[in-house]
């Protein structure tokens, strides 16, 4: 069970068009990806805030963690080596931190602008197994590469 991402990105395409506000391209994307994936449990943006350091973002879902740093976690190893995380098991992640005690699988996504500065990561978080798929990493990395590159 995947989003229909022809759909998606559409649909995000047109609500972002000509937006380069963070937090108003954040909370967008994040309802959109919330609403059309259907094994998001929690779906969130963390934000760049600091030297290695993440705040919450806008998401959807239950309450996440307020503050998470690169050194720990997924979303901190996503932040940290700019690379996509994919983990189909939480239990398995060493130093996985746990918001919720229902989440089973993670995939958290770098968000770059166009000028390659990190402005935080993508998590989605599902209470299924093995629930995200490389092309969901594939489809929304492209999605968030198009709708940053000009976030200011």
């Amino acid at each position: 069970m995947t989003a229909d991402y022809t759909a998606l990105s559409q649909q995000i395409e047109a609500l972002c068009h000509g937006e380069t506000d963070i937090v108003a391209l954040m909370a967008t994307v994040v309802c959109e990806i919330h609403h059309g994936h259907p094994l998001s449990d929690w779906t969130g943006f963390y934000r760049v805030v600091g030297p290695e350091l993440l705040k919450i973002g806008p998401y959807q879902g239950g309450h996440g963690c307020l503050v998470i740093p690169f050194a720990r976690g997924v979303c901190g190893a996503a932040a940290r080596t700019g690379q996509v995380q994919l983990v189909p098991d939480v239990d398995a992640f060493p130093d996985h931190i746990a918001c919720s005690s229902t989440t089973r699988a993670e995939l958290v996504l770098p968000v770059w602008n166009g000028a390659g500065q990190l402005l935080g990561v993508l998590d989605l978080d599902s209470n299924t197994p093995a629930a995200f798929t490389e092309e969901d990493a594939a489809q929304l990395t492209a999605i968030l590469a198009r709708v940053f590159r000009d976030a200011a």
